[in-house]
């Protein structure tokens, strides 16, 4: 589904991603995983665009490495920050809203104000919001201000934001952190279903280990940033470089 074919980048000559290769499998969930500073959000900061890196990178066989983040946006790639990015002034519905724009043709302005021509689309656009919302399970806070909403309520209307995209691929940044483990399965199993409903391909950074195996079919480790290893949760779990590296003597009970 997804190609990285020497991945880089360099901030004041120091390397943070260097030569990177890996392919994501369609469907389900890879994970990437590493220590502090491997190069992970990096990582999915160069995939969506944010940064311009060195390499190629193939969206279901299309380049798309000369794109810039809207247009990787509208290609099919949606994302999720370490630290949900709301407009804390609007409300949650409207957070969501904001996700159509990937598909829509009219942008925000045209769905929030029925602007001529665009009626139908604006109704599709708002019905889609209304389904995300309703399927992380908040649509009674729909008209809150997401600036009130406590910490995993805002993680949930992020994820209901990217998934409004309808996303070929969904990129989820630490969508654990500040979660407890009860709260993070549920969001985890709600990202499962959706794919499983749609084909949509995550790409998760988690450092919750134990979350990490029992989620992802697919993992790539990264180390200061190189690509250390890649293969299966029982491979990565094996691999005594990885061990070394990252997962520790503990690793068995981890897993």
């Amino acid at each position: 589904m997804l190609s990285l074919r020497g991945f880089g980048i360099s901030f004041r000559g120091v390397r943070a991603l260097d030569g990177i290769s890996f392919d994501v499998p369609q469907g389900g969930v890879t994970a990437v995983i590493g220590p502090n500073g491997a190069g992970k959000t990096t990582l999915f900061n160069c995939i969506s665009g944010i940064y311009r890196h060195e390499g190629e990178i193939d969206l279901d066989g299309s380049s798309i490495g000369h794109l810039p983040a809207h247009q990787r946006a509208s290609a099919g790639i949606a994302r999720t920050f370490q630290t949900p990015t709301l407009l804390d002034d609007e409300d949650v519905f409207a957070n969501v809203l904001v996700g159509t724009q990937s598909w829509t043709t009219t942008g925000l302005t045209g769905v929030l104000f029925g602007t001529p021509g665009a009626r139908r689309e604006e109704r599709e656009a708002r019905d889609v919001a209304w389904h995300h919302l309703a399927a992380v399970g908040l649509a009674s806070l729909a008209d809150r201000p997401a600036g009130a909403l406590a910490h995993a309520d805002r993680r949930r209307v992020e994820i209901a934001r990217a998934l409004a995209a309808r996303p070929r691929i969904l990129m989820l940044d630490e969508p654990a952190a500040g979660l407890s483990a009860a709260e993070s399965d549920e969001l985890i199993a709600l990202v499962r279903e959706q794919g499983d409903a749609t084909g949509m391909t995550s790409l998760l950074v988690e450092h919750d280990v134990a979350l990490v195996m029992r989620t992802a079919s697919w993992i790539a480790v990264l180390d200061a940033g190189k690509l250390l290893a890649v293969g299966e949760p029982q491979e990565i779990r094996e691999n005594p470089a990885v061990i070394a590296a990252y997962l520790g003597a503990d690793a068995e009970v981890a897993a």
